[in-house]
């Protein structure tokens, strides 16, 4: 397996001064990928260069990656203070952070997590592999009141050193606009969906004004998603015709172009992949995407949402749109 020499990766900065690897290893295998193979790539990952790895309580996989970090660890094949490992808290413990984090902590066998991430606003629960049909008649709309609760627990975390970053994910504009003046400790990341025929431009220019790092989820369109988020309407960013041509002209699949594109445009793409993950951080390092070809990339916006979170929606919203304040209020 070829080695990619993490100091020669591209880094980003925290507004702490921290700096994090500028790719990523996703480690949600949605419904397709068990917990075994996901911590066999982990393994596989770590030992070809990445020091970045997106993980979460709810992904059903944190034990057996936590094995082998300490598998990496023991071997000297890299120590603790050189990775960056997220973890998020899942919404069934939004009322307990410290236990859920403590739990994740222990599982990874990470001694504290360098990212805490609330992994939607809201504690709207639902079982993992329901189908898109499902609806928890607890659920209810985001509420200022409810998701600082939750934000103020993160924030005792980085009090007692559990965890050194906060931050967010699946939040918009309104929902960020109403509570980020009430945090003593801003975030420092923020987890969203970003991909070629998705690429929130708006919400990116938002973070990057407030110094906050815009982390993207699903960079190539996640095609081998869970079947719920799967809908006839949806468009594979890897078979648009510029992301192909481009892909021809650097003579590399389709995949390497969003990633690429990723990269360049700003934000920390955080793929999973079983087989592909060494060229996924090769393509950090070499051959960039040229202006023009960029260019080609920003016309692709379709405003093509994948996690649309039907599952998460509340008595009387009306559709998965109630989610996302795509009026610019939040929908209650």
């Amino acid at each position: 397996m070829e080695f990619i020499e993490p100091a020669i990766v591209p880094k980003k900065k925290l507004y702490t001064g921290v700096e994090m690897p500028c790719i990523g290893m996703g480690t949600f295998g949605s419904d397709r990928v068990s917990a075994e193979e996901v911590s066999g790539a982990v393994a596989g990952a770590i030992r070809c260069g990445y020091r970045l790895f997106d993980c979460a309580a709810c992904y059903g996989n944190e034990k057996q990656i936590g094995e082998v970090f300490q598998a990496a660890f023991d071997e000297g094949v890299v120590e603790r203070k050189d990775l960056f490992i997220m973890s998020k808290v899942w919404n069934d413990m939004h009322r307990d952070v410290e236990k859920a984090c403590r739990k994740s902590i222990e599982d990874l066998k990470c001694d504290y997590l360098d990212m805490y991430f609330i992994h939607w606003p809201f504690p709207n629960y639902h079982a993992p592999k329901c189908d898109v049909d499902s609806r928890n008649p607890d659920s209810k709309p985001f509420t200022v009141e409810e998701f600082m609760d939750t934000y103020r627990q993160c924030e005792e975390l980085v009090e007692k050193g559990l965890i050194k970053h906060i931050g967010i994910s699946n939040m918009t504009i309104p929902k960020m606009d109403a509570v980020l003046d009430l945090m003593k400790i801003k975030p420092a990341a923020a987890e969203i969906e970003m991909h070629p025929a998705f690429q929130q431009r708006e919400i990116q220019e938002y973070l990057e004004a407030r110094d906050i790092l815009p982390v993207g989820y699903m960079p190539i369109g996640s095609p081998r998603r869970p079947e719920r988020d799967i809908m006839d309407e949806d468009i594979a960013d890897l078979e648009m015709p510029e992301v192909v041509a481009i892909a021809k002209a650097h003579n590399v699949h389709p995949a390497i172009v969003a990633l690429k594109w990723a990269h360049q445009n700003g934000q920390v793409p955080i793929p999973f992949s079983v087989h592909n993950y060494v060229a996924n951080l090769k393509c950090m390092i070499d051959d960039p995407l040229t202006e023009e070809e960029m260019a080609s990339m920003a016309t692709l916006e379709r405003g093509n949402r994948l996690v649309k979170g039907h599952v998460f929606l509340w008595e009387g919203a009306k559709d998965w749109h109630d989610l996302w304040d795509e009026e610019g209020v939040i929908v209650k």
